[in-house]
């Protein structure tokens, strides 16, 4: 009953936070700039600790509050399920106790401006404060932008692709328990497809894992469809259709948002190590295109009347950067002529023409080439 209105606290806050001659410090900024324009106000002039940690160490340790303070000055910051509680007991956070609310809330102001006065000199020192300034914060916006605004599915291509993929299941089932002898299978269940392929049926290769069951990986199973027993390739079919209707066409419609009628995914700018953007809740870059049946849910999503959805890609970048800055006559000299580098390494490995070059085997050159880059080992590479 205490506690100032939000309305009060917005309105006392506003001037501040739109002032760009005030720098605003924080930790993990797209969040907070999120919030503030859904309540009308329009954050300026700020750094973000998070992405300062993430252009100087991307690839050494993690960059959440709680690492960074550990690793700065060693201090253990509040456990925010501490005040929460978890399982039965989790309360939102508006209801925990004041005072602890507020410590919490303290500390995470505190820790960014001593972590901003850490990782600030070191951005200059490290010659990447053209990256963070350029590339990194000015994303801040870009993306809340974009989560805020998501992207329009078509719910009904999902439910039809739904019984689709459930239909396709269901005879794939069938093929199983009869290539099995006739027993019913449930082919959900690793131990009993081990049991049925390396007990019952002695094919080749089985291994065992920790706990004494046979192993069903993706791996064994494809290279046994690659011997050419059928049964394995139908469990891969019936796991990869299962994997499409639960992860995708199931899913998909619960993430629509019942007020804007849209998916709003989350993007994670400081979680790879390569620097490319991660997104959740739900992924959607894992959208599958390999596969006819992956097509289709690409195909779901879709844009607003009047719009077209346009997709662009850099042409082998990476491998460009590469060429630059390592000077490799070979990969300048390829694209000077215009060819495709992954498909000249894939012929060159596999002893395959360039020209209708399967794009299996390109997949696979393509792995080589990019494993090299970032540091693949030999036996890796093997």
């Amino acid at each position: 009953p205490d506690q100032i209105k939000e309305a009060d606290a917005l309105a006392a806050l506003k001037p501040l936070l739109e002032d760009a001659g005030v720098l605003k410090i924080g930790h993990d900024l797209k969040f907070d700039v999120q919030m503030f324009a859904l309540r009308g106000i329009e954050v300026t002039s700020y750094d973000d600790t998070r992405l300062m940690s993430y252009v100087v160490d991307a690839g050494r340790a993690g960059h959440g509050l709680d690492d960074l303070a550990g690793r700065y000055f060693t201090h253990e910051t509040i456990d925010p399920s501490e005040l929460t509680k978890t399982g039965k007991n989790k309360i939102s956070f508006d209801c925990v106790d004041i005072g602890r609310a507020a410590e919490y809330g303290a500390e995470q102001a505190d820790v960014s401006l001593r972590l901003w006065r850490v990782l600030k000199p070191r951005l200059a020192a490290e010659h990447v404060l053209r990256v963070y300034e350029t590339l990194e914060r000015p994303l801040i916006r870009v993306l809340a932008d974009m989560e805020r605004r998501g992207i329009a599915i078509d719910r009904q291509i999902l439910s039809r692709l739904s019984g689709e993929f459930a239909q396709e299941a269901a005879g794939l089932e069938a093929e199983i328990n009869k290539l099995a002898g006739g027993e019913p299978v449930n082919v959900g269940s690793p131990k009993q497809i081990g049991d049925i392929l390396f007990g019952k049926m002695q094919l080749p290769g089985g291994t065992k894992t920790k706990t004494g069951q046979w192993s069903t990986g993706a791996r064994q199973l494809e290279e046994l469809a690659e011997l050419g027993h059928e049964l394995p390739q139908k469990i891969l079919d019936w796991r990869q259709v299962s994997k499409l209707k639960s992860t995708y066409t199931d899913a998909l419609p619960d993430y629509v948002n019942p007020r804007t009628h849209r998916v709003h995914t989350d993007y994670a700018l400081a979680a790879t190590t390569t620097g490319r953007l991660s997104s959740s809740e739900p992924n959607l870059q894992n959208i599958p295109i390999r596969t006819e049946d992956g097509r289709k849910i690409r195909r779901a999503f879709v844009a607003a009347p009047g719009h077209k959805l346009v997709s662009a890609d850099y042409s082998q970048i990476e491998l460009r950067l590469l060429a630059e800055i390592a000077g490799i006559p070979q990969l300048r000299n390829a694209f000077r002529d215009g060819l495709d580098i992954h498909a000249l390494t894939a012929s060159e490995m596999f002893g395959v023409p360039v020209k209708n070059m399967p794009a299996e085997v390109r997949r696979r050159a393509k792995a080589i080439n990019f494993g090299i880059i970032y540091g693949i080992s030999a036996f890796g590479l093997a």
